[in-house]
């Protein structure tokens, strides 16, 4: 973790064998990926969380400035907080909704026509904590096509969200998913079976988030 936490001194001992100075001391980032990522946090704002709502272009067009792979038609509202842009692959038609969370310290792949509903957290970053510094990882994480993530779900390092999958609201998963599943609970645990997705010529089907 980048944040400071509490020491010795503030009364709170370390955990026996845990070599938090040499977590602190690693070499995490290069220095190009250090300034790149304080610039994001320093334009982000301006450039892309007050960008008004519907003013979909101008967020795609700003994160592919920052090095992000964005596809045709993606909405991203506002409000979702991004990592590490650069780390990002996010593909036709695909929609991110309001207040999730894209911890894109490693990949995250996110394919055609996938729907990331609001407060969902896809964490692409850990710690390997068999070792006493425990050193940070950067896990990718892939959403397949068709795929939902529903409200509030957590999808953890290193998984894999098959095509046309469904993570249930709150489910947290830390294990691949199947293609075609309805998953939910903690931890995620097959439901049901989605079945074969129809077209209904009354939706829209231009935006999956409005």
């Amino acid at each position: 973790m980048d944040c400071p936490g509490a020491s010795a001194s503030d009364g709170v001992a370390s955990s026996p064998g845990i070599d938090i100075g040499a977590n602190r001391r690693a070499q995490k980032w290069s220095t190009w990926e250090l300034i790149g990522r304080a610039i994001w946090e320093a334009l982000r704002g301006p450039t892309f969380r007050w960008v008004p709502r519907r003013m979909w272009g101008t967020r795609r067009t700003v994160l592919r400035i920052f090095g992000a792979r964005i596809g045709r038609d993606v909405h991203i509202c506002p409000t979702v907080r991004i990592a590490v842009p650069w780390n990002l692959d996010i593909q036709d038609e695909a929609s991110v909704g309001d207040r999730a969370v894209l911890y894109s310290l490693g990949r995250i792949t996110i394919g055609r026509g996938v729907t990331i509903s609001q407060h969902a957290h896809l964490c692409a970053g850990t710690h390997d904590y068999l070792r006493s510094d425990m050193p940070l990882l950067k896990p990718p994480i892939s959403i397949g096509d068709g795929a939902w993530v529903c409200a509030d779900a957590f999808i953890g390092p290193g998984v894999n969200v098959g095509a046309y999958a469904i993570v249930g609201a709150r489910a947290v998963v830390t294990k691949d998913v199947p293609e075609n599943v309805v998953v939910a609970g903690n931890p995620a645990r097959i439901v049901n079976v989605r079945p074969p997705v129809e077209r209904h010529e009354n939706i829209d089907f231009d935006s999956n988030v409005q």
